[in-house]
């Protein structure tokens, strides 16, 4: 039973990070119908910043928590701010277009690994750790910095649903998800919304790298990894769906736990692959997906 308790708070603790990053791909799908490949720099240039200041902060005597939050701003800051001109100067020409949207994604990915080699190099940038001590729920132990970025990751997308149902951009945004050009004979600014859904789904990428710089090994291609497993969560849940995506990256994040536990890691990626095969046969839409 503890064993059982333990892989689900992991399988919680993995998929705190896919939520955020998957609902951000399916927000911008939802939005231009557009799939973009390189959101995952978003992640990974975030995570970098916060690796990067925090360490430097750190090393002249700065307080590790103050450093991060610190760096945090920061980090979220440089992704927002490439996330903006990666729309201005390429996906607003590409709105609901998949095939040139998909090669500027592509090239983008190329420009932006060799940018950020060149900038941070290829070795591992170490985050101290921000919250040190453990937890125990129902017997099993927990850090408390991944305990940390499960609620943050839980009130983020609490936040976004509440804002996506509650707010006039949040039902602008799900109207133009829904039906564009209904939504723009309603007097719906389609540009404004395309542009606002991508900065927040740059915002859900950057907190994500920012929250998981600590917990994991950072380098310049961490995006990589991450992206794969968000199209999955979101091609499992159903493009356009957030609650589609939650439910997505739960799944995926079950399955690489509970599979690298009881077989292993390569075992658990191929039934990772093999559900979405299963999935797109049954329900080619996804789980939650519309139509």
């Amino acid at each position: 039973m503890q064993i059982a308790i333990q892989l689900i708070l992991t399988s919680l603790q993995i998929g705190a990070v896919y939520i955020l990053f998957s609902l951000g791909l399916t927000i911008i799908f939802g939005v231009m119908r557009i799939v973009n490949f390189a959101h995952g720099h978003l992640f990974a240039v975030s995570a970098l910043v916060v690796a990067t200041v925090v360490s430097w902060l750190a090393a002249r005597g700065f307080p590790v928590l103050p450093a991060y939050l610190l760096a945090v701003v920061a980090g979220v800051a440089v992704s927002m701010a490439l996330g903006y001109v990666m729309y201005v100067f390429g996906f607003k020409y590409f709105q609901r277009d998949m095939v040139g949207s998909f090669i500027l994604s592509i090239g983008l990915v190329l420009l932006l690994d060799g940018i950020l080699l060149e900038i941070f190099g290829g070795a591992v940038r170490p985050v101290p750790e921000i919250l040190p001590g453990n937890a125990e729920i129902l017997g099993a132990s927990v850090t408390i910095q991944r305990l940390f970025l499960c609620a943050m990751a839980i009130l983020i997308t609490a936040i976004l649903y509440w804002a996506l149902t509650k707010t006039k951009l949040g039902k602008a945004l799900r109207a133009v998800s829904l039906d564009h050009e209904a939504a723009m004979l309603q007097g719906v600014p389609y540009n404004r919304m395309a542009l606002a859904g991508f900065m927040i789904a740059a915002a859900l990428a950057a907190l994500a790298g920012a929250l998981i710089a600590p917990i994991s090994i950072v380098t310049p291609v961490i995006g990589a990894d991450y992206l794969i497993k968000g199209f999955i969560a979101v091609i499992v849940g159903g493009l356009g769906s957030i609650p589609g995506a939650i439910l997505g990256a739960l799944f995926v994040a079950a399955i690489e736990t509970f599979g690298g536990f009881y077989l292993d890691p390569t075992s658990a990626t191929i039934a990772i692959f093999v559900l979405v095969i299963v999935v797109l046969l049954v329900r080619p839409k996804g789980l939650l997906g519309h139509g």
